[in-house]
């Protein structure tokens, strides 16, 4: 008998992705660890196929998913319904989502019989944004500032909920993965829509260090997690660092240089003006910057990243209007 997958958020572009991802995955050479079936959860129907997942249409706040769990004998929960604000999902605040959906599945797995692996999909935002950061966050770094509200916050909140039902139910297998961005044209992430914009703004005597995860990557350890055990808490992101000033100047784009005080509201209303948005706490990133120390995820987890941030940066970057940059000489 193989594993049986329920990913929570599924309507997500990435969710949707890891979610087939598993689906398509057959027997394990290594452990002969199989996957024999995969539900998606979410509130409403993914914009792209889904193969062989199957879908359920229920939200994870409401008691129905602990009926989801037994009705399927859900074994492992992917949970990756922890994200940012999102203006397509109207009337539903993030928090709620975030939050009380995290409590309200955990409470689904505690009463759960058969559920005995959980993977968070968490954010490196737990770190948050400030000008006392260490050059490279480890898991157990603490955040110095920028996690008193907004995603970050949430994200923090979402791991200690996680951490407290491992102690609950200390024999269910625990992994959680703290990702940098995904940088991809066709996963919506907050810096994926800030870097599409026509124009860029920027904080004036600011140049944060950015980090990103090329898609497979985050789609091969999501894989991993699930199909071998390897408990704990690790950092994902691709080595190394892109400064913001080096991404708008290899996209060949300009940039809206704005004061450092108010910035925030500045960038956000100029983003507004070209039809896009700009996250509450991206701003902080955009000013501050942050990068991660991934030793862990090779020394304990044993998986090594394919992709640098550089090139999973230069890999989106020639997907965005290349006749275009090639007309600007692709500048560096």
């Amino acid at each position: 008998m193989g594993r049986v997958v329920l990913v929570t958020g599924v309507a997500g572009t990435f969710a949707s992705r890891v979610s087939r991802t598993l689906a398509e995955l057959g027997e394990n050479p290594v452990d002969g660890t199989a996957i024999d079936r995969v539900v998606g959860l979410d509130t409403r129907p993914p914009d792209g196929d889904l193969g062989g997942v199957k879908f359920v249409r229920a939200d994870i706040r409401t008691p129905v998913v602990g009926k989801v769990m037994a009705v399927e004998d859900v074994d492992t929960v992917v949970h990756l319904d922890v994200n940012p604000p999102d203006r397509s999902r109207a009337g539903s605040g993030a928090k709620e989502r975030n939050v009380i959906g995290t409590m309200q599945l955990l409470a689904a797995c505690q009463r759960s019989a058969t559920v005995t692996k959980l993977v968070l999909g968490s954010s490196t935002a737990v770190y948050g944004t400030s000008p006392k950061d260490p050059a490279l966050f480890t898991e157990s770094s603490a955040a110095q500032g920028g996690v008193r509200s907004g995603f970050p916050k949430d994200s923090v909140e979402v791991e200690n909920y996680v951490r407290g039902f491992s102690r609950r139910r200390p024999e269910v297998i625990i992994t959680i993965l703290r990702l940098a961005q995904v940088l991809h044209p066709d996963i919506d992430t907050p810096l994926r829509n800030y870097f599409q914009n026509p124009a860029l703004p920027t904080a004036l005597g600011f140049d944060p260090r950015l980090q990103f995860t090329h898609l497979d990557d985050a789609l091969d350890v999501f894989s991993e997690a699930v199909l071998r055990d390897r408990p704990g808490t690790f950092n994902v992101a691709g080595d190394g660092v892109v400064t913001l000033s080096q991404a708008t100047r290899r996209l060949g784009k300009p940039v809206i240089p704005l004061p450092p005080v108010g910035f925030a509201a500045a960038a956000r209303r100029a983003i507004r003006v070209m039809g896009g948005d700009l996250p509450p706490d991206l701003n902080r990133l955009l000013t501050y910057g942050r990068a991660v120390d991934t030793s862990a995820l090779r020394e304990i987890f044993g998986f090594e990243l394919k992709h640098t941030s550089e090139e999973v940066f230069e890999e989106f970057r020639a997907s965005q209007r290349p006749g275009i940059l090639a007309a600007l000489g692709g500048r560096r």
